[in-house]
């Protein structure tokens, strides 16, 4: 990050992602169109409070869902339950600005990955998945966040990749995004086949680097180039 882009993301002032934050919080307190009339805060009360930590152990494994789930799966497990509204759509604002506001709740927090059996297995998936060769350019993730991290491509320094800052606003997307969506991205860079959003291969690496940023601060909401 140049010293402008980490200015940026320090001042909430200047960090435009704090757009999605304050309608995040708006949704927090409303309750969803067609549902029961209940809102997150009905149950959870203030998120400053109640979501205080929450953010940094996901990915996690449900008994609910019967398998390893992301925060923004929870937050549709909360609203399709809980609030018996209809599902959001993956990456759609509404969800993207609820899963900013809850994470920003945490920020300064050390990654604190879940520790269930299920999880560690969905990590070790992702290790597997990170160093493994893809696409018609037959590379890695770790070939260019492990081996190659401060090097350049095409320009562009290459950062170690860590997932502690989702969702994160990109200047190159102009919005707020997930940490699916950089994964899709760079898939799509080395043209390999692109799983949909909530796949278990994204959610399996989306595990594995939890761990690899373990005692990491959460920077949530992030802003990167």
């Amino acid at each position: 990050m140049s010293p402008a882009t980490q200015a940026m993301q320090a001042d909430d002032t200047q960090n435009p992602a704090m757009l999605w934050v304050a309608n995040g919080e708006v949704l927090w307190r409303t309750a969803p169109t067609g549902g029961n009339g209940k809102s997150c805060a009905t149950c959870h009360t203030d998120a400053k409070a109640s979501m205080r930590g929450a953010a940094t152990k996901f990915p996690r494994f449900s008994k609910a869902a019967g398998k390893v789930i992301t925060l923004s799966d929870q937050i549709e497990q909360c609203r399709t339950g809980a609030l018996q509204a209809a599902p959001l759509k993956p990456e759609s604002p509404d969800l993207l600005a609820l899963e900013t506001y809850i994470a920003l709740q945490s920020r300064g927090l050390p990654l604190t990955p879940a520790v269930d059996k299920e999880t560690k297995q969905a990590a070790e998936r992702g290790q597997k998945l990170f160093t493994t060769r893809i696409g018609q350019l037959n590379l890695s993730c770790a070939q260019c966040h492990d081996n190659n991290a401060g090097k350049r491509l095409a320009g562009a320094p290459i950062p170690q990749g860590h997932a502690n800052a989702y969702p994160i606003y990109r200047l190159e997307w102009q919005g707020v995004g997930s940490l699916q969506r950089r994964l899709r991205n760079c898939m799509s860079g080395v043209r390999a086949d692109v799983p949909p959003y909530g796949a278990p291969d994204l959610v399996d690496l989306e595990a594995f680097l939890a761990l690899r940023a373990q005692g990491m601060p959460l920077e949530t909401p992030g802003v990167r180039p």
